[in-house]
């Protein structure tokens, strides 16, 4: 019987401070997770320097707590594992540093771990799906399409050229006077306006373009409002709200089930902080109809999360596939890229 891995996993790249312990790269023992967002919020987005020092400020005890929650000492872990890209430098900074000096205190091999990879590996966590699939990875700063050959062996479709959908999801709630973070803002207005109301364009519709671009949408929301401003009409926000978001979506499932079809592949998933939007996963269910498997992640694992990060660690570690100590954090990090 082979023995059971158990990694803790520490996440850092934005504005959550979070610590999950996790067995053989699907049982999940502990996830806990610090949001900042009402720090936030005040701001309208996250400020990378404020964002930096409060991780400082919680590091200790996220992991603490992590630890505690899995009934764990941290002797008792195998493996440390941190995100090291891509993500805001001084915030990744923080829980590499950390996990480095964990895994350099208590002699423990190290993972470093990409956070779009870990967000993928958020499908496997408490559950049995596995590769071969293809992944829709949405958030603040990325949009991808992703065939996933086998854990940890990636072939990119389609990525954002322009803004990411977490990112327009943000600045046209920020238009609309909805606050920060945008997505839960624009489902919740969403769900009190008519998506047929207005008709905005869709970007990069041709068959066999997995590429996404929300710019232009973006744009066509704020032009939207200004024109009804200039003629002193009145702007009902819940229909552009619910219209914007219904152009997000479609976007996204057409191009998600499109690559399923193209790759002769029966299976797709969803993951990042836009695939915890309800519209989305109701519009995804569609796929179904045609005889495709639709997998959603827990809520709390398409959000920024520790135990993602040792879901993916778990895979590269099996492999033989573990980081030197002098690993930095590398901000722009590509998906599938190693170092």
């Amino acid at each position: 019987m082979e023995k059971d891995i158990i990694i803790l996993g520490i996440e850092s790249s934005c504005d959550e401070t979070a610590a999950g312990v996790v067995k053989n790269g699907k049982e999940v023992l502990s996830n806990v997770i610090y949001s900042q967002i009402e720090i936030h919020k005040k701001y309208g987005g996250v400020v990378p320097e404020i964002a930096s020092r409060k991780h400082i400020e919680v590091i200790s005890f996220v992991v603490a707590e992590a630890l505690e929650k899995a009934q764990l000492r941290l002797d008792e872990v195998d493996v440390i594992a941190a995100t090291y890209g891509p993500g805001l430098v001084g915030a990744l900074l923080v829980g590499l540093s950390y996990g480095k000096a964990l895994a350099y205190a208590k002699n423990k091999p190290f993972v470093g771990v990409n956070h779009i990879e870990a967000h993928i590996a958020a499908n496997y966590l408490g559950g049995d799906f596995a590769p071969p699939f293809i992944c829709l990875v949405a958030s603040g700063g990325h949009s991808h399409i992703v065939f996933v050959k086998n854990y940890g062996e990636y072939e990119v479709m389609g990525q954002t050229m322009d803004d990411a959908a977490g990112e327009a999801f943000d600045k046209v709630a920020r238009a609309l006077g909805l606050g920060y973070p945008g997505g839960p803002a624009i489902e919740k207005a969403a769900k009190l306006g008519n998506m047929e109301a207005i008709e905005f364009p869709k970007s990069f519709m041709e068959e066999g373009n997995f590429d996404f671009s929300f710019s232009g949408l973006k744009t066509a929301v704020l032009n939207y409002l200004n024109r009804q401003k200039q003629k002193g009409e009145e702007v009902n926000i819940y229909d552009v709200a619910a219209s914007f978001q219904r152009n997000v979506v479609e976007v996204l499932v057409k191009k998600l089930i499109d690559a399923a079809n193209i790759k002769n592949i029966d299976k797709i998933s969803i993951a990042g902080g836009v695939a915890s939007n309800s519209f989305l996963r109701e519009k995804l269910e569609e796929a179904k109809k045609v005889g495709i498997r639709v997998h959603y992640p827990d809520k709390i694992y398409c959000t920024d999360n520790g135990a993602m990060i040792a879901a993916a660690a778990y895979y590269d570690f099996i492999k033989g596939k573990t980081s030197g100590l002098d690993l930095n954090a590398i901000p722009y990090l590509k998906i599938g890229e190693k170092l």
